[in-house]
């Protein structure tokens, strides 16, 4: 049910975003006075066409394999043109023509990302959680910084931190980068102090980049609502389930000692790989004892104690002094949401080109598995949080389709710009070689993103 559930939200997430990309490129072309043949959502058969009126009647299809689409324009590579439609033919318009069409798409996406923001926050106004330290580990580089428990992250290297997610961009571009964060806390007694967290050994940076490490290797957490310690999901077959622990089940105390929340009882259980644990659970109005073994299981470069549970799905919130929130207009909601979709999208770029440079792991880049899994755990949260990943979807669809790779709008962009400069068309062979080298490098960035879904998968 959960693998169905999550493929119809990735079908309409996708569908939708490829069809406001093509729309992009659809809309710029006929208004510039291209031929357009066929507007196509989706690869392959046609499950859906009807053909507009004239005098191009265009194609519009929807297909079989909904991951990704088209806009096939009047183009004499493809075969002969007739004489009267030669002027409306892609090769024939302007290069500027043709490069404003290729732009219109990833366009369309960066639009339709801000236009959404600009709803969020006209409607619910800003709100931020602020990014309070908490279970500092003894030992650790950030407590070799001076980190304590309480302490509130104002900025980082001079950008001021609105929230945690400000904190985690923060933090994630100083170890990327040269892996000095120089950050101004404030304690609980309201008091402000620098301090300067440092990793430099090069290949702990690497590892810190990869997915859910950040903090795991820095050392520390975000204080949260505590989760009360209560299983929500059993993994059949795991150590839980083979000690007798049911979903539902409350943990009130572990060998002996109570538990006041699911933090403390994960933390507990972390210490302990392959250790005997007696724990006490409240089931139906009764407690019952069992006892049950922490399986070992591997978590970066460390060994951990896991029992293969998961948390209740509940959603405390955050008590007022945790909460900032700022109220826009229509104009500053505006504003607000160019900002942050230029933010996000810079934000892409500068990571993407630290791949390509070894400073951040390619383990974070996912395909159509992992894009599914979280369009399907969204849609389960909310329509904020779905549309918030439309957002994320969105802005990712119009960066990578501006990278400079021949099968992408920014690689054919790029040989519009040569056909300009050259002051006529590229070989034949010019586009074969760059098509077959697009293809091969979008081949192997897909290759890497599916790896990493399965990978994921099995862990």
């Amino acid at each position: 049910m959960e693998i169905g559930w999550s493929a119809l939200w990735f079908i309409v997430a996708v569908s939708l975003l490829v069809t406001i990309h093509e729309f992009g490129h659809f809309w710029v072309a006929r208004k510039l006075g291209f031929k357009v043949l066929r507007f196509s959502v989706g690869f392959g058969k046609p499950l859906f066409k009807r053909v507009g009126p004239g005098p191009d009647y265009t194609e519009f299809v929807i297909a079989a394999i909904p991951l990704g689409g088209y806009v096939r324009m009047l183009d004499e590579r493809d075969g002969a043109v007739a004489p009267e439609d030669l002027p409306r033919a892609f090769t024939r318009r302007p290069p500027w023509q043709r490069i404003l069409v290729l732009l219109a798409g990833p366009a369309a996406n960066i639009l339709f990302a801000i236009l959404v923001l600009w709803g969020i926050f006209w409607v619910n106004g800003v709100n931020h959680v602020k990014a309070v330290v908490d279970n500092v580990v003894e030992g650790s580089p950030a407590a070799a910084a001076g980190l304590s428990n309480g302490d509130e992250i104002r900025s980082i290297d001079g950008e001021h931190v609105l929230d945690q997610v400000d904190a985690s961009l923060g933090l994630l571009d100083a170890v990327s980068d040269d892996g000095e964060a120089v950050m101004t806390v404030r304690n609980r007694n309201g008091a402000e102090r620098t301090v300067t967290l440092t990793i430099t050994d090069p290949a702990l940076r690497h590892k810190l980049t990869e997915p859910y490490q950040l903090y795991l290797g820095l050392g520390f957490e975000y204080w949260m609502p505590p989760i009360p310690a209560v299983l929500g999901a059993v993994e059949e077959g795991g150590p839980a389930a083979r000690a007798g622990l049911e979903a539902g089940d409350e943990v009130r105390k572990m060998d002996g000692a109570p538990v006041r929340n699911f933090m403390e009882f994960r933390d507990y259980v972390r210490a302990r790989p392959g250790q005997e644990i007696e724990l006490v659970v409240r089931r139906g109005g009764s407690d019952l004892t069992r006892r049950v073994t922490a399986s070992s299981d591997v978590d970066g470069d460390k060994t951990v104690g896991r029992l293969h549970v998961r948390p209740p799905d509940i959603a405390i919130p955050y008590p007022a002094e945790m909460r900032t929130k700022t109220e826009l207009g229509a104009f500053g909601g505006l504003a607000y949401s160019v900002n942050k979709a230029w933010q996000m999208t810079a934000m892409q770029a500068k990571f993407f080109v630290r791949m390509l440079t070894g400073n951040v792991s390619w383990k974070n880049t996912s395909g159509f598995i992992g894009i599914a899994t979280a369009t399907g755990e969204a849609a389960h949260a909310g329509v904020g949080s779905f549309l918030m990943l439309m957002v994320l979807l969105s802005l990712s669809l119009g960066f990578l389709n501006l990278l400079p790779i021949p099968i992408l709008d920014g690689g054919q962009i790029v040989f519009q710009f040569a056909e300009w400069v050259k002051g006529g068309p590229l070989s034949d062979r010019t586009y074969l070689v760059g098509q077959q080298a697009g293809l091969l490098l979008l081949m192997l960035l897909m290759g890497v993103a599916l790896f990493n879904d399965l990978r994921n998968l099995n862990y």
